[in-house]
């Protein structure tokens, strides 16, 4: 066992990483995985790096690299404090923050999606492309995760790290090259771009809502305020939709959708790139309107693959038209199971690669984007108010209406 309270075991476990070093010929390189409550980061970092075990030149080590999970503090104050305080023992290089989404293989598919392949990149532009959803859907309830869940709800759980992560992936700019530094840069000016959020804004493109009980696949189900360790009178949001706009060149004007919850109907995981319609039919009498926009939608899980959707005419002598979806599942194409997001992403902070991580720019940002929304949801009476919805539907009313209001609709899941 390790009693990372005590003072001395740390080292003990300096001592077991050196004779491994040693009989294992280890090169002295070590990973300190942090999965971990968010309240013992600092306590064992602290350890390690007292008992010099952060520190790449001693001992022979050659490097050290500590990786930490998600959430990177509660709010921005704390997630700065945070970066401060493992500032005193670890340096930038050695700080992997581990974002699960962005070693999933059709995430990391969108770049080169966009930059391989001139067909896409050159319409991925608010000239054709009409609006963006994202879309993180889970089927269970906060579990044993309740403890948490009452101090974090759906914004700082999904979005201040997957949700936009995933948003700056669609949206970033090429990068001259596929190094970390460059292709986070490009992430970081997406970031930067996002239009801040007020009062007025709020009540207009954030929705909050509750589970309540229901039935999900037949069986009935517990409201959120009924499940162990949950407050009987809790505010705490289960599903969040935003609508955020980028104020850039490439951008403007075009709307990303995000929405994230539990309890809904069934797990999804997905980004729908909805372009724009036709400007004139020459089908008659279908109208522009009548035709189905064509949507690129990447999905992420619970099957890895994509698909594409097209207008297309059904045999036959008459000239009627109906949507064809492509679709191709990354099992079915390789014909070889992907590897996990976190063997991937552990296997780059071996090989010392920090592309595929969050930089303290970031989380930074993400904080920031959010703190105005996280503050005026911490007031009941605030905008936006808590709404509920029963379990097995995909949120309240009001993120369907976040849409409709936009002349919109979300993909049926």
């Amino acid at each position: 066992g390790f009693d990372y309270a005590s003072p001395e075991a740390y080292p003990v476990l300096s001592a077991k990483l050196k004779e491994l070093e040693d009989s294992q010929e280890t090169g002295g390189r070590c990973v300190f995985y942090l999965s971990t409550p968010p309240s013992l980061i600092l306590p064992i970092t602290e350890g390690l790096g007292r008992a010099g075990l952060s520190q790449e030149s001693a001992k022979g080590r050659q490097w050290a690299h500590l990786v930490v999970e998600k959430p990177f503090g509660h709010d921005q104050a704390s997630a700065t404090a945070l970066t401060e305080s493992l500032s005193q023992y670890w340096q930038e290089s050695q700080i992997y923050r581990i974002d699960h989404y962005l070693g999933k293989e059709t995430v990391q598919n969108i770049l080169v999606l966009r930059f391989a392949n001139l067909v896409f990149e050159s319409v991925w532009n608010r000239q054709f492309i009409d609006h963006v959803q994202i879309t993180v859907g889970e089927a269970e309830g906060v579990g044993s995760r309740a403890n948490y869940y009452e101090q974090a709800g759906a914004l700082k759980d999904m979005f201040q790290n997957h949700m936009l992560q995933m948003l700056a992936l669609v949206a970033m700019e090429p990068p001259a090259a596929f190094t970390a530094d460059r292709y986070r840069d490009e992430k970081l000016k997406v970031l930067r771009a996002i239009r801040p959020f007020n009062s007025e804004s709020i009540a207009e493109c954030a929705v909050r809502g509750q589970y309540t009980a229901g039935e999900i696949d037949d069986q009935a189900v517990r409201g959120y305020r009924e499940e162990t360790d949950i407050k009987a009178d809790s505010e705490v949001e289960t599903t969040a939709a935003l609508k955020v706009m980028i104020d850039n060149w490439r951008w403007e004007g075009v709307p990303f959708y995000l929405r994230s919850g539990k309890r809904w109907k069934r797990r999804v995981s997905e980004i729908a790139i909805v372009f724009r319609r036709v400007p004139h039919s020459m089908f008659g009498p279908m109208t522009p309107e009548q035709l189905a926009a064509n949507t690129l939608v990447l999905k992420i899980q619970p099957a890895e693959g994509m698909g594409l959707t097209l207008e297309a005419k059904r045999p036959g002598a008459k000239n009627c038209m109906s949507a064809l979806s492509m679709d191709f599942d990354y099992r079915d194409v390789c014909k070889e199971a992907s590897p996990d997001a976190y063997e991937r992403l552990l296997l780059d902070c071996m090989a010392s690669d920090q592309t595929l991580f969050v930089q303290k720019e970031e989380v930074d940002l993400a904080w920031s984007i959010l703190t105005p929304v996280i503050e005026a949801w911490q007031d009941p009476k605030g905008p936006s108010p808590l709404q509920f919805y029963p379990a097995g539907e995909c949120g309240p009313k009001a993120v369907d209406d976040l849409l409709e209001k936009d002349g919109r609709s979300w993909r049926r899941l």
